[in-house]
């Protein structure tokens, strides 16, 4: 077996395999998700997107069939293709070839943040989890033609991926950037950034680890505001400054932040860190 199929195939339950027919388009007959498990307790439940099988452009098509052995990640699934199997396990060391400190992205999109980011942090693993197959193989190309090489990609579900592939104190860095808002208030129980998810993260999170958020919808904002605060493992690393938002982080503007911008709404960043089991929650 070549060195980059050894690669995809680490999981440590031997299994592997994604759900995707010709052409990359999704197995799921409706082609969307309502529903998956519960990112916390196994259980289904509602998830915080709702996906779509737009068709593949041939530049999209060419980066998948051309990069996919370097960097997807394929991992067991269940009944959805976004899902992750419950008992699957992964061994990043063995992924990535190396011992490193692991970064991960919920909703990487395209790769805009995420291409420069990891581009920027060489000694890093870096692995980001995306629902949409296309915006996968966008972020594939991206990552070639910047000759960034750090980063691996894992179609599926962010709460479950980083529930079921990340080991508790596993991860030294979490981005969440522009989680889908679900603007309507009846639709609020969707949202990432719930009371169940940062004590998932608290827990994989080494202590002093770090998770950085950003959305442009001010009550979503004062939403992570109040269950970040709450969570017990976390503490706001900016609680001295003006209402506890974190300055810009060096991370590129993407379109979702610039529409946003354009629509007249504030970016609102922030940062928590792991509180350390003594309960030392130093700002950093």
């Amino acid at each position: 077996m070549s060195d980059n199929a050894r690669v995809h195939h680490a999981m440590a339950d031997g299994s592997a395999g994604g759900r995707f027919g010709p052409g990359g388009t999704s197995s799921d007959p409706s082609g969307t998700s309502h529903s998956s498990v519960d990112p916390i307790n196994g259980r289904r439940g509602v998830v915080s997107f709702v996906r779509r099988s737009p068709r593949m452009n041939e530049s999209q098509r060419q980066a998948l069939a051309s990069h996919s052995s370097e960097y997807l990640v394929e991992v067991p699934h269940d009944r959805l293709s976004t899902s992750v199997r419950h008992g699957a396990t992964m061994s990043w060391p063995q992924v990535f070839g190396r011992q490193a400190p692991l970064v991960a992205e919920i909703g990487s999109g395209v790769g805009d943040s995420l291409v420069a980011m990891a581009g920027a942090r060489p000694s890093d693993n870096v692995i980001a989890f995306e629902v949409y197959l296309t915006a996968v193989a966008s972020t594939m190309g991206k990552l070639a033609r910047a000759d960034v090489h750090n980063v691996r990609l894992v179609v599926a579900d962010g709460g479950e991926g980083l529930r079921e592939l990340v080991r508790p104190g596993e991860l030294s860095e979490l981005w969440t950037f522009f989680p889908d808002p679900w603007p309507k208030k009846r639709h609020h129980k969707r949202r990432l950034v719930q009371p169940g998810f940062a004590a998932l993260v608290a827990d994989r999170l080494a202590p002093g680890g770090l998770w950085r958020l950003a959305t442009d919808w001010a009550d979503y904002a004062d939403q992570m505001r109040e269950v970040l605060d709450a969570e017990p493992g976390l503490t706001n690393v900016y609680s001295d400054r003006p209402g506890g938002w974190a300055p810009r982080p060096d991370r590129p503007f993407t379109r979702f932040e610039k529409r946003g911008l354009d629509a007249g709404r504030e970016v609102r960043d922030l940062a928590y860190r792991r509180v350390h089991p003594e309960g030392d929650g130093e700002n950093g």
